[in-house]
């Protein structure tokens, strides 16, 4: 499993409303006030498609195995968790239901060292009858420290549907405050076997080999106005048509896994930043709060929407020092990828610019700490490329693009991932968007805008953060929430695709 930072959302299985009339099976969620505790759950990282769907959801015909619609509560837009019920008779638990993992996990009533499990639910499995032991040892590595414990097998009820003999984690630790703080037991993941921790068979894996849902398709549907109590839904077997408007995109799998599909470029107030113009991978991540992305874009789009975040005193080096020289060769149609490589900052190799590492720069006794100093320089020279080619496709002098880059400096993502706006100020942010299967989809500054608090006391939060993964599996972003809001997302197993379409 590779590790990801992705912030999690948590998606919570309220009730359990069974309507005759449609066949489907509804968990509600509610919507919570914000507690300033709770704000740290927000922030953990987990270790983290073409037209062609057969036929929207006939809500008033069809098989009761259909489609098992679970309805998701909203807390603060950065939390989405349910409930679930394991063993015979189900033990409740709330999770996170995650495409961004795969495995199933909740507290063990084995878990006595960590404080988090004496805060929430922990199963028992002297309390099941359909319990069966396994306990091979497991461990899910995540941002912000690690789940530990040893899988055991039971069945798991999802709304109406119960999964027999499902692999599941106990956890008998879960260290660092962000378990502590969580309002989930655990996390539901439904993400591909292929990064599944010791190879479980996921709970939606078991679903369709089961026969308790009609068609392998699921799609989420999240509620984004925090004032209304319904959350949001999450559809197994299908989509409701209710939920969404016109016709959904569809974009192929290109890696199972994560949902992966390659997307295009991102666009910032109507101009193309030109970073994924050749193309970008991107996962659709129901477990992610926020919209992650290289560092690169985010700090382009922190500046235009006023975002502050840390200077990186690399970065304002490189620019004061070899700015002036980037310009020239750029101007004198340099190739991009070589420049970095061409005034010693990195090397090439044939097809891009890589870190010269220890080996390049040795300082006596200090190899590894300028071997990092390296790296960064490498990666400041990389940023300062692209965002100054962006600059003279637009056409700016010399001097606006190097007092340009120089402020995107000062809007580097911080440690944490959050950037502070003004919240006088969202109402003049630019739209930025992202194309998909050749279409563009806008996210308004209202959308990607996090709000937390009310009055005078009120903060508005980026819904951008930085995550860096390299070649080959990246540049990679993670269209978590703050996209998942605004475009009702179907994950078609069936045709290995993803589609997203204007929620409703």
């Amino acid at each position: 499993m590779e590790l990801l930072p992705l912030l999690l959302c948590s998606v919570v299985l309220f009730s359990s409303v069974v309507s005759c009339e449609e066949k489907l099976v509804r968990i509600g969620l509610k919507k919570l006030r914000f507690d300033q505790n709770n704000r740290v759950a927000a922030r953990l990282e987990a270790g983290h498609a073409r037209e062609g769907l057969r036929a929207a959801l006939n809500r008033n015909k069809g098989d009761p195995r259909d489609t098992d619609i679970v309805a998701l509560k909203n807390y603060l837009d950065a939390q989405y968790y349910g409930e679930i019920g394991v063993g015979t008779p189900p033990q409740k638990f709330t999770v996170i239901f995650d495409t961004g993992s795969s495995n199933l996990w909740v507290p063990s009533a084995k878990c006595y060292f960590s404080v988090s499990c004496f805060l929430h639910a922990k199963y028992k499995s002297s309390q099941s009858s359909t319990y069966q032991k396994n306990g091979k040892s497991a461990e899910i590595q995540y941002g912000t420290g690690a789940i530990a414990g040893f899988f055991s097998v039971d069945h798991v009820k999802v709304g109406k549907l119960v999964v027999k003999d499902q692999d599941f984690i106990e956890a008998t630790r879960e260290p660092g405050v962000t378990f502590l703080m969580a309002k989930f037991d655990g996390i539901l993941g439904l993400g591909f076997r292929e990064i599944s921790v010791g190879d479980a068979v996921p709970v939606w894996d078991n679903m369709m080999k089961q026969g308790l849902i009609k068609e392998p398709v699921f799609s989420f549907w999240l509620n984004r106005h925090v004032d209304e109590e319904e959350g949001g839904e999450i559809v197994f077997g299908g989509v409701d048509p209710n939920h969404f408007k016109g016709k959904h995109t569809y974009v192929p799998v290109t890696q199972k896994g994560y949902w992966q599909f390659d997307m295009g470029d991102v666009i910032i107030g109507g101009k193309p930043t030109g970073y994924c113009g050749r193309g970008c991978s991107a996962i659709a991540d129901s477990g992610t709060s926020l919209l992650a992305g290289p560092t690169t874009v985010v700090a382009m789009i922190n500046k235009a929407i006023g975002a502050s975040g840390v200077v990186s005193q690399q970065c304002k080096t490189v620019v004061s020092q070899y700015g002036q020289t980037i310009l020239d060769l750029l101007m004198a149609e340099a190739g991009p990828k070589k420049i970095c490589s061409q005034i010693g900052l990195c090397t090439f190799d044939g097809t891009k610019s890589v870190s010269m590492g220890i080996e390049s720069v040795v300082n006596e006794g200090d190899e590894r700490s300028s071997g990092a100093v390296n790296d960064a320089m490498c990666s400041a020279c990389e940023m300062a490329v692209v965002w100054m080619q962006n600059q003279v496709m637009q056409n700016q002098t010399q001097e606006r693009i190097l007092q340009y880059v120089d402020e995107l400096c000062d809007r580097m993502p911080n440690p944490m991932g959050e950037s502070a706006v003004e919240c006088g100020s969202v109402s003049s942010m630019p739209t930025v968007s992202f194309t998909i299967g050749g279409k563009v989809f806008d996210l308004r500054p209202q959308e990607y805008i996090l709000k937390v608090g009310e009055g005078t006391a009120a903060q508005c939060i980026s819904g951008f953060t930085a995550l860096d993964i390299p070649p080959p599996r990246g540049p990679l972003w993670i269209l978590g929430d703050v996209f998942m809001g605004r475009y009702h997302t179907v994950f078609d197993y069936g045709n290995m695709q993803v589609g997203f379409a204007e929620a409703a």
